[in-house]
């Protein structure tokens, strides 16, 4: 079993910045790929960006290129997420998990989640 705990979200102004970090205890994520998704309300749960597991390679979503950086320290077992120029349709719950299996921007191919983090940026 892997436990997933995300942190530091927060409120922010329009074109600000925040690093979401998510550590990981009960197992080494090592050797998982990893994703960062977020949900707002009334809407699904969509991918924001996933990690290799040795950090070589990294997809986004198209909403967040060039804005998001995804990366991982495996020796510190934790994921981040930074996010500058955010904008107020980034606001949401973002979520870390790890990746089993299918595609990166499928929900169902993850099998560990963290509880989340709220992250709302103000206009």
């Amino acid at each position: 079993q892997v436990q997933l705990v995300e942190s530091g979200g927060g409120l922010v102004q329009a074109g600000g910045s925040l690093r979401l970090s998510c550590a990981a205890s009960g197992r080494t994520i090592s050797s998982y790929d990893m994703g960062w998704f977020r949900q707002a309300p009334g809407k699904e749960r969509e991918f924001v960006a996933a990690i290799i597991w040795s950090g070589g390679r990294t997809d986004y979503a198209e909403s967040v290129k060039g804005r998001f950086t995804i990366s991982r320290v495996n020796d510190k077992n934790t994921l981040y997420l930074q996010m500058n120029s955010l904008n107020p349709e980034d606001t949401a719950v973002y979520y870390c998990a790890a990746f089993r299996t299918g595609r990166y921007y499928d929900t169902s191919g993850y099998r560990y989640w963290g509880q989340g983090t709220q992250v709302t940026v103000s206009s």
